[in-house]
C-alpha cells in the first residue's frame, strides 16, 4: 500500500453562478426553509455510541423548547421535498426523532432521522455546508455510476438523502470473514469495478469507511454491491493514486482478496467492462454531463500544483496530449472521459466492421 496523505484542509469551493445555473435547470435547486448555520445554534449535545458502547463521533444534539418546533417544521419540509412533492398533508404522519451532529471531517454534516409514526418506518437525510467540489461530485455518480442520487442545493446549504449500506471499514471486519468463497469472488470482482469507476471519474479518498457495501438477497444468493457515500474529495488532490481505492491501506484486506480470487486475464476483463459501462453511460447523459464539464473547466476546484501533478500522471497513463495540457480539473476529467469514449467508440467500430 502507498503511503497517501490526504489534504486535511481541502478548502470549500462556493456555488458560482454559472453551477447554480445548471442545478437550477436539472432541478437540483430548492428554496429550502432551513439553512445549515441554523441547525448549529444547538443548546447542547450528547455523544452517540454504538450496540458495542464505542464512540460513533456523532453527537445527539439538542434546541431550545421554542426553536425546536420550528426547526422540526422546517425539516419535515426539506424532508417532504427531497422524497416526493412537498405535499405537507404527510407532517401529521412525520416526526423529527432526533438530529445527530459530526464533528469529523470536511463536511460536519447534520443527521436527521424522520419517523413515519403510523408504521415506524424511518430514514435519514443530511444537511451539509454546500460546496462547489461535493456537488460536482454527487452529480458525477449519479450520471456516471450505477447509482442515482437525490440531493437539494440552496445558497450555502446542501441537502443528501441517506446511501444505506454497510461502512466498509465495518464490513470487512465484521462480515467478510464469514462470507462463502463463491460471495467473497463476487465482493472481488465489485471492488475491481469500484476501484477502475473511482480512478476514471477522479473520485478520491476512497477509504473503507467512505465507501459502503450493498448487500441485496437474490433468490438463491446474495448479491453485493460497492457505493460511494463521500464526495468530498471530487476532483482536487494532485496525486494519481489517491483517486485508486487499491492503494488506500485501510483498503489492504478487499486488495489481498482480488488477488485471491481473481486472476490477471479476469482483472482486465472487469476494468474493461466498467470503463465500457461508463462510457456508455457518459454518451446517454451527453447534453447533461456536457453542460456540468462546462461549468468545472471555468471552476477554481484545487491549486495549480495539482492540477500540474495530475494532468503529468494521467498523461503518463493515457498519452493523451489533450489532459497534459489541461489547466483546470474540470479540462482534465473533460480529456480523461474523451479519452475511455473514443475507446470504447474505435472497439465498436472494429466489432461492427
Amino acid at each position: 500500500m502507498d503511503d497517501l496523505k490526504i489534504s486535511k484542509k481541502k478548502p470549500s469551493y462556493p456555488i458560482t453562478p454559472k453551477l447554480n445555473k445548471y442545478l437550477s435547470e436539472y432541478n437540483r435547486n430548492f428554496r429550502l426553509p432551513i439553512f445549515y448555520d441554523d441547525l448549529l445554534r444547538f443548546q447542547g449535545s450528547i455523544v452517540v455510541y454504538d450496540k458495542n458502547d464505542e464512540d460513533t463521533l456523532w453527537l445527539r444534539v439538542y434546541y431550545n423548547d421554542f426553536e425546536r418546533e420550528e426547526i422540526e417544521l422546517s425539516l419535515k419540509r426539506v424532508y417532504s421535498n427531497l422524497v416526493s412533492d412537498g405535499n405537507e398533508t404527510i407532517f401529521k404522519y412525520l416526526s423529527v426523532d432526533c438530529i445527530d451532529f459530526c464533528t469529523f471531517g470536511n463536511s460536519k454534516p447534520f443527521r436527521i432521522k424522520v419517523r413515519n409514526t403510523l408504521n415506524d418506518n424511518y430514514t435519514y437525510f443530511y444537511v451539509k455546508k454546500a460546496d462547489a467540489s461535493r456537488i460536482y461530485g454527487l452529480e458525477l455518480e449519479h450520471m456516471l455510476s450505477p447509482n442515482s442520487l437525490n440531493f437539494l442545493v440552496y445558497k450555502d446549504t446542501l441537502i443528501e438523502e441517506h446511501i444505506a449500506g454497510i461502512p466498509g471499514d465495518e464490513f470487512i471486519k465484521n462480515m467478510l470473514p464469514n462470507c462463502l468463497p463463491s460471495e467473497k469472488s463476487q465482493i472481488a470482482k465489485e471492488f475491481v469495478k469500484f476501484n477502475e469507476r473511482c480512478m476514471i471519474r477522479l473520485l478520491g479518498d476512497m477509504r473503507s469507511y467512505n465507501y459502503v457495501v450493498v448487500p441485496t438477497h437474490d433468490f438463491d444468493h446474495v448479491v453485493y454491491k460497492v457505493r460511494a457515500i463521500d464526495f468530498d474529495q471530487q476532483c482536487y488532490e494532485g496525486k494519481f493514486n489517491i483517486y485508486r481505492p487499491q492503494f488506500f491501506k485501510e483498503n489492504y484486506t478487499m486488495v489481498q482478496l482480488v488477488k485471491e480470487k481473481i486472476t490477471k486475464a479476469s482483472i482486465d476483463q472487469y476494468k474493461i467492462e466498467e470503463r465500457s459501462i461508463i462510457a456508455k453511460r457518459a454518451i446517454s447523459y451527453q447534453k447533461r454531463l456536457g453542460k456540468l464539464i462546462e461549468c468545472m473547466t471555468h471552476e477554481t476546484l484545487s491549486t495549480q500544483e495539482n492540477i500540474a501533478q495530475l494532468s503529468a500522471s494521467i498523461y503518463d497513463y493515457t498519452l493523451d496530449k489533450n489532459i497534459r495540457h489541461s489547466t483546470s480539473m474540470g479540462e482534465i476529467l473533460k480529456f480523461a472521459l474523451d479519452f475511455v469514449k473514443r475507446n470504447y467508440e474505435d472497439v465498436n467500430m472494429k466489432n461492427f466492421s
